[in-house]
């Protein structure tokens, strides 16, 4: 009754140097050269094989516990002082204040998976990032209008690279606008603003990014936007009704 034998790479290398020699189609230096090993190794591998087959090669310590693995009560004593006395410490500074001062030696990578698996340490990766609240679109077309320029070969090699300012309703998504320009500068914005006022009339405000053309650079430190701060919203007043029926 046949069996399934599990090997490593390494393990079918050896299997196929060894049936080399037992097909005399390899000797056994050039064998132990090629895989690295003393003549002695090698006739304990040929040893192993003829008295076992191929799971002769296969290692004995497989699926057993490594001999440097700690004991459950060493592991959980050392996760006890790590919540009575370092709960806020990372796995690095941990470590070291428990072989300073409680002369308990782990190693590191060893004592940061003890601490994920035990929910006192969390990884910079799944450390829960910022739930930002979605901002909710209005509900009349014309109500505000999103700014926005993307800087692009618009053109293929046909032209240069240029700019596109566009101008999008932000109750339908509707493009309303649409200006190519050498790249987003006041002047253009000014431009598109001025065709846009004039052909769908005054919105209740514009939206856009925090690109530097749409605030002064001179501003004192107190009035400057943190890093932090939203988009940019600018409500003008008395909004003119829109064309659109």
């Amino acid at each position: 009754m046949s069996c399934l034998i599990t090997m490593s790479q390494k393990e079918l290398h050896r299997l196929e140097v060894v049936q080399k020699i037992r097909n005399q189609r390899l000797g056994v230096v050039q064998a132990a050269e090629l895989l690295g090993l003393s003549r002695s190794q090698m006739h304990r591998l040929l040893q192993a094989y003829d008295h076992s087959g191929a799971a002769g090669l296969v290692s004995k310590k497989r699926s057993r516990p490594s001999n440097r693995r700690h004991s459950e009560e060493f592991r959980n004593a050392a996760l006890d002082l790590i919540r009575e006395r370092y709960l806020d410490f990372g796995p690095t500074l941990a470590r070291e204040k428990l072989i300073e001062l409680h002369h308990i030696s782990v190693a590191k990578e060893t004592l940061r998976q003890w601490m994920t698996e035990a929910g006192i340490w969390v990884s910079r990766r799944e450390r829960k990032k910022r739930v930002f609240q979605p901002r909710g679109r209005r509900d009349c077309f014309g109500e505000l209008v999103q700014i926005d320029g993307s800087h692009h070969w618009w053109f293929e090699n046909r032209g240069p690279k240029c700019a596109l300012l566009v101008y999008i309703d932000d109750a339908t998504g509707e493009l309303l606008h649409l200006r190519f320009a050498g790249s987003e500068n006041t002047f253009d914005y000014l431009h598109a603003t001025k065709a846009y006022l004039q052909q769908w009339g005054k919105p209740l405000a514009f939206y856009s990014d925090k690109h530097g053309v749409f605030r002064s650079t001179h501003a004192s430190a107190t009035r400057r936007l943190p890093r932090s701060s939203p988009p940019i919203c600018v409500k003008l007043a008395d909004p003119v009704p829109s064309k659109r029926q």
